[in-house]
């Protein structure tokens, strides 16, 4: 072969290797995709709720009296007894101090108390005085009597006048106590605050004890001052005698019955809780949502099914999220709700097919929010792209994503 002819073929081969090049470089990429299979297994149809836990009854502890309290021992979580426990000690508020005009004005009363204790003590003894002139006179015409010098009407005449002396002595001496507790009253006028310095906090004067047992869930009023009755002191519940309590949309409410089981889910712990619906409430309520959107809301309750030894570390007011069950599709066909799209106004899913993806139109049946049944066009051992963006479309070349 001449030399001529070797260049020649060079020349062909070089021009198809670039050709191959300039096809290979037009040929368009496989598209990295996220494949997931379709499943048999039981789909629950869930409702979702955000809410908090609390305790059944909460017990506030309120100051019985208007009175001093002294600084409450008590701390939240301290275990507290029915009737054994001191929640709190009170005692009478001190007196408030007086200005100059009542002072001087109470000392005055003092002195008109005294002044009156002074005179009924007076009228105490010349009643005295009276009886025993009486019954003087009396023994006298007893005697004169019994000598026939009087008659018997002079006798009852003294007789009488004996009895009404031991009267006029009696109303004297009952005059001279309300005298005498004048005197007092007008007396506890002047104290001052401060005075009275038998109660130094070791002796219990009005004791508050625990109404129930349980635990202090919040001191409300911690320090040593003067409070007014009904002031509340504490609060008491029993942390083992929890609910839950769930927020929810008033159209998602109607669809939950008493007896549906829940999911108690990101309370904080590694497993999710069982628990029962208990009560719908009958009456709803408006709230606001983060968007600023009125919302008209149904507080759902819910009983734990688990043992304590669960949810034992939630308390009173932790914030819980739960999945209350209200259908169940059990041993379907199912696949992830990110593979299902609208086409042609029917349901689709991109099944792959000999490395291409390839749209199949489907039949979807109950669903919840990440899982859908698929009643048909679909089989278990096929996989179907989840999430397929723009670029993905009936026929493109795909390859799963790493």
């Amino acid at each position: 072969m001449s030399f001529k002819k070797i260049k020649t073929l060079v020349k062909y081969a070089i021009g198809l290797v670039l050709l191959g090049l300039i096809v290979f470089a037009f040929i368009p990429e496989a598209e990295k995709v996220d494949l997931a299979d379709v499943r048999r297994g039981d789909v629950l149809i869930t409702l979702e709720g955000e809410g908090k836990t609390r305790i059944r009854d909460i017990y506030v502890v309120s100051a019985p009296i208007e009175g001093r309290v002294m600084r409450l021992d008590s701390e939240p979580g301290d275990v507290v007894k029915a009737g054994v426990t001191i929640i709190a000690n009170m005692s009478p508020a001190d007196p408030r101090f007086l200005d100059k005009r009542s002072e001087t004005q109470a000392r005055a009363d003092v002195q008109g108390a005294e002044a009156a204790k002074g005179l009924s003590a007076s009228k105490v003894d010349r009643a005295l005085a009276a009886l025993a002139f009486a019954l003087a006179e009396y023994k006298r015409s007893e005697e004169l009597f019994r000598n026939g010098n009087v008659s018997i009407s002079r006798l009852e005449q003294n007789e009488l006048q004996v009895k009404m002396r031991k009267a006029e002595v009696e109303t004297a001496r009952a005059d001279l106590k309300v005298m005498d507790s004048r005197l007092v009253a007008a007396r506890a006028q002047l104290v001052q605050p401060g005075g009275d310095t038998e109660n130094n906090g070791t002796r219990c004067q009005v004791c508050v004890h625990a109404p129930v047992d349980g635990k202090v869930l919040r001191i409300l009023h911690e320090s040593e001052g003067v409070i007014p009755m009904g002031t509340p002191l504490v609060e008491i519940g029993d942390p083992e005698d929890l609910e839950v309590v769930i927020e929810m949309l008033s159209r998602d409410a109607v669809k939950v019955q008493s007896g549906d089981i829940a999911l108690i889910k990101r309370w904080g712990g590694a497993k999710d809780i069982r628990a029962q619906v208990r009560l719908v409430e009958p009456s709803g309520y408006t709230k606001i949502s983060a968007l600023g959107v009125e919302e008209q809301r149904v507080n759902v309750i819910l009983d734990f099914i688990d043992p304590l030894e669960r949810w034992q570390s939630l308390g009173n007011a932790f914030r819980v999220e739960a999945s209350i069950i209200v259908d169940r599709a059990e041993n379907v066909l199912y696949v992830p709700v990110s593979a299902l799209f609208r086409h042609n106004e029917q349901w689709s899913a991109f099944v792959v097919r000999e490395g291409r993806a390839e749209i199949q139109l489907v039949t979807v049946g109950r669903r919840n929010d990440r899982e859908a049944e698929i009643l048909k066009g679909l089989s278990q051992h096929d996989r179907v792209v989840i999430h397929p963006g723009n670029n993905v479309m009936d026929g493109t070349r795909i390859v799963e994503r790493d």
